[in-house]
């Protein structure tokens, strides 16, 4: 069994936020889970967050999203396959 996984650093959130989440949200169906971290909260938040997502259906859809991502100025994504034997 394999596993895609994208990884989503986002190194300027306040620039870059807005587009990935409209991004995300057009490829929504491929999404099975996603988990946002950023360091601080309130005042003190960061200006940099990594996105896990765990991916389902079709490999090139996969690289398509990622591929995308990779176009904004900011962000940098990471698609991973990871096996896991049954």
């Amino acid at each position: 069994m394999q596993r895609d996984v994208l990884l989503i650093l986002v190194s300027s959130r306040k620039e870059s936020a807005t587009t990935v989440q409209k991004i995300l949200t057009e490829w929504g169906c491929l999404i099975k889970t996603r988990l946002g971290l950023h360091e601080g909260v309130l005042e003190e938040c960061s200006e940099s967050g990594l996105i896990f997502i765990e991916l389902v259906g079709e490999k090139e859809k996969h690289a398509e999203l990622a591929r995308k991502l990779n176009l904004l100025k900011g962000v940098e994504a990471k698609l991973v396959t990871l096996s896991v034997e049954v």
